[in-house]
């Protein structure tokens, strides 16, 4: 199915939500690791939940079953990478790493469909880098974390190019659900080594009473829903497409963190330029594919002319 407007617009919503995480994650006392845990605990729970009251098909065939809780498993290292990054680093260079995602889908999307690698999409991938760069200008001195932050985003953009081909074939919340538990158990496998390692054995296993709330947030509208919305999504937009729009989740949340706590100091011209090349980006893939389609019917019909 070709992608319509109404997509890309959905596409936006999802991104935009997912830049609330960030806020969610500031707002939140407990350590990276463990908000990871009860997101995917809660969100797993919650699906079993969803999926059992609106009779949707809950259990798979053994073979699918394996497959998207071992995708899970990326998801869930995905993520720690990902707060690992921000960890050892800065939070500006886990970002400029995680720009890498849509030209890691670059290659990973026609390697798995068999096709072969668009100039575009590498040139936009590359753009996109480029306007996050011009927005944080993260230290090349984080050498650690810029190759976790460029890790996960090799991750994000494996699991986003299998989740298109589930997608075809099982319920979007089903795929959630099973995702969701797989990443969930690879935190809990992951889970002694941090405690040892990072966490220096103080584990925070009880959130207080107002991270109750926000965990609930970040389970049911970030994960259940936006994440659940993506998966859907790409039965009409590529997963290049998914990548690439997502390098506007830092464009949103810095916005949205403008508007939640009240910052009053105005943006650096950087990060206006940045945003423009980053949406430029972002706008010219659809316009582009458009083209090439219509190239492509163009040579179709003058062949069969012929």
């Amino acid at each position: 199915m070709s992608a319509q407007p109404k997509h890309y617009v959905l596409l936006h919503i999802v991104v935009l939500i997912w830049g609330f995480t960030a806020i969610l994650g500031l707002l939140i006392s407990m350590p990276a690791v463990e908000i990871v845990m009860y997101r995917t605990f809660m969100a797993s729970l919650s699906l079993g939940v969803l999926l059992f009251l609106w009779k949707k098909p809950l259990f798979l065939k053994t073979k699918p079953t394996i497959q998207i809780l071992l995708t899970g498993c990326l998801i869930g290292a995905h993520w720690i990478l990902f707060f690992g990054a921000a960890r050892v680093a800065t939070a500006s260079v886990c970002l400029a790493g995680m720009a890498t995602s849509s030209l890691w889908t670059s290659f990973i999307e026609p390697f798995f469909n068999k096709k072969k690698v668009r100039i575009y999409e590498v040139a936009l991938g590359i753009t996109a880098i480029i306007g996050l760069y011009i927005i944080f200008r993260f230290e090349v001195n984080h050498a650690l974390g810029l190759a976790m932050a460029v890790a996960s985003a090799f991750l994000a953009s494996l699991f986003t190019v299998i989740n298109s081909k589930f997608t075809k074939d099982y319920f979007h919340y089903t795929i959630t659900f099973y995702e969701m538990i797989g990443a969930f158990v690879l935190v809990i496998v992951f889970l002694p080594f941090y405690a040892l390692w990072i966490a220096n054995g103080r584990v925070i296993w009880v959130p207080n009473p107002t991270d109750w709330w926000y965990l609930l947030i970040l389970a049911l509208l970030c994960t259940v829903y936006a994440y659940s919305a993506s998966v859907e999504l790409m039965k009409y937009v590529s997963a290049f497409a998914v990548n690439l729009t997502t390098n506007m989740e830092p464009v949103y949340g810095i916005m949205l963190a403008l508007l939640i706590f009240g910052e009053d100091e105005q943006m650096t011209s950087g990060f206006y330029v940045g945003t423009t090349i980053i949406l430029a980006s972002v706008l010219a893939y659809p316009v582009i594919r458009r083209y090439q389609r219509k190239k492509a019917a163009r040579v179709e019909l003058t062949r069969q002319e012929l």
